[in-house]
């Protein structure tokens, strides 16, 4: 079995990582190669067999491939061979639209991913209420995978308290200090403005740090897709870890996280840490430029606040968020949690062996 992987345009993370690493743990017969984008190679252990993202060696091992694993468009121009399965996992329970349902799009741009979603066999949903909303904003006809996302395994995983404090001693964050994980999603207007222009965190990093002091560490943790549209922040009492593997460390050693309409809201609320929610745009977002499948208000399981001055006030009381918001959170978490049990990659295995083949878990033709 030849098994290629990318994740995020050429990184190590993410599900197609945790897919990758239960594999290689139980099974010696499989060949495996990982697309790899140069800026990100220094995430990838020194024994995983990589090509570079863009050019002919990712489109020679693609047309190689048995099986295809990915968390979004791959977009090369490549041919999948006969008898190949390409399995789509996607990247998050979608509140904000997405393809089909966007409110706005750069022209032929949803008609030149749409090739790409002509390649997908399998399309990984992480809960039922993800399942329509992806099959309809793709315009899928293949099978739907109900299964959870393995990517979330690590959360429930007996080895979470260990991975949290090496993670946390990587990054110099003592035992004492709350380490504030902030992952405000990507703004279309701003990705596709003329020139390309560099963007700025809309957190007052300034005020955090003067306010809340050296018992905090502000993470910024920047979408993939803006990661080299942004300069590092790189100043005490800062730690960027937008370039860091893999975000699900992350949520292990952050003891609270600041998000806007990001979907790591879904998989940080596995942890049942605080969540605040800094919505300084939700207006003009949700009804002008992406659109909501949902209205986050009711459901959110933490404040959504207008103000830089507004988060760092929350900040300083989470265990008054933490009260407030007891039964919201509860409620989030059965809704869109229900299949993080940490046994997601387990429920995927059949891959590997036969991928044609009808699974034995939840499949909506």
């Amino acid at each position: 079995m030849k098994v290629v992987y990318d994740s995020f345009e050429g990184r190590y993370s993410d599900n197609p990582r945790a897919l990758y690493e239960r594999r290689f743990r139980s099974s010696s017969r499989d060949s495996h190669i990982w697309l790899c984008d140069p800026d990100h190679a220094a995430g990838f252990p020194a024994d995983v067999t990589t090509v570079p993202h863009r050019g002919a060696e990712a489109v020679a091992a693609l047309e190689a491939a048995d099986l295809v694993i990915s968390n979004t468009h791959i977009e090369l121009d490549w041919a999948k061979k006969p008898g190949a399965v390409y399995l789509q996992t996607w990247h998050g329970t979608p509140l904000k639209r997405i393809h089909n349902d966007v409110l706005w799009a750069p022209e032929g741009r949803l008609a030149t991913l749409d090739h790409d979603v002509a390649r997908w066999d399998y399309l990984l949903s992480p809960n039922g209420a993800s399942t329509p909303r992806l099959r309809d904003a793709f315009g899928f006809a293949g099978r739907m995978l109900e299964a959870g996302y393995p990517r979330n395994d690590v959360l429930s995983s007996p080895a979470a308290p260990a991975l949290r404090a090496r993670v946390r001693e990587a990054l110099g964050i003592a035992d004492d200090v709350t380490a504030v994980l902030y992952t405000p999603t990507w703004r279309d207007d701003e990705f596709f403005a003329d020139g390309t222009p560099n963007v700025e965190l809309a957190l007052d990093v300034d005020a955090f740090v003067r306010e809340m002091g050296p018992g905090h560490v502000l993470l910024p943790r920047l979408h993939y897709m803006l990661t080299n549209r942004a300069e590092p922040v790189d100043r005490e009492g800062v730690v960027d870890v937008s370039r860091y593997p893999d975000v699900h460390e992350l949520y292990l050693a952050a003891d609270v996280m600041i998000t806007d309409y990001s979907s790591t809201m879904f998989d940080f609320a596995i942890t049942g840490k605080p969540l605040i929610f800094f919505a300084y745009d939700l207006e003009s977002y949700r009804d002008s430029l992406r659109g909501f499948y949902f209205d986050l208000e009711p459901l959110a399981p933490g404040p959504i606040l207008q103000t830089s001055e507004q988060v760092i006030a929350a900040l300083g009381d989470l265990e008054a968020v933490r009260e407030h918001y007891r039964e919201p959170y509860a409620a989030f978490q059965r809704q869109f949690a229900h299949l993080d049990d940490g046994h997601a990659a387990d429920r995927l295995q059949w891959l590997y062996e036969q991928p044609t083949r009808q699974p034995e878990l939840s499949v909506l033709d």
